[in-house]
């Protein structure tokens, strides 16, 4: 028994982890930050083998968690590094001022955001998102129309904001 669970779970990571990494990857643009994801996401996976019935599902929402506290995380820090007033010396010059979708991704509620990251961000088709979050098709779409409009209002509101 214990020698087919690893072999199933051998079998997953070698299928999984290069495109789960590679999602990570564009998620939070740093090659290590991305393998520490998808390597937590496996890790919890792996403690919690035999109570997970779909692992693949499990993996993704997980790492889509993970990715979501890393945003947070950053903000974070960016915010501590404003209020010390180092902000203009240490913030990359590539970062636009406007808000960022990822920023507004992140602020979607998990319903709407996990969705979001898997469909667009991992390039999965609806069927996929459904198999692995356990919704209907039509939820997913519903929910994806609906983080759609929020994405577009906040968009709107930002610009409308512009100097």
């Amino acid at each position: 028994m214990k020698r087919s669970r690893e072999s199933a779970a051998s079998e997953l990571f070698a299928v999984l982890y290069p495109r789960l990494a590679g999602w990570c990857r564009r998620l939070v643009d740093d090659d290590e930050t991305a393998h520490e994801i998808a390597s937590e996401a496996f890790t919890r996976l792996w403690a919690r083998w035999t109570k997970v019935e779909e692992p693949r599902g499990f993996v993704y929402v997980t790492a889509a968690n993970l990715v979501r506290d890393h945003w947070r995380r950053l903000e974070r820090e960016r915010r501590a590094i404003r209020r010390a007033g180092h902000e203009a010396a240490v913030r990359p010059h590539t970062e636009p001022a406007d808000p960022s979708v990822r920023m507004l991704v992140q602020s979607l509620p998990e319903r709407l955001r996990v969705p979001i990251l898997l469909h667009y961000y991992a390039d999965m088709p609806i069927r996929e998102v459904s198999a692995l979050t356990g919704r209907k098709e039509g939820t997913v779409k519903a929910d994806l129309h609906a983080a759609r409009e929020l994405l577009r209002v906040h968009l709107r509101r930002s610009l409308d904001h512009t100097p």
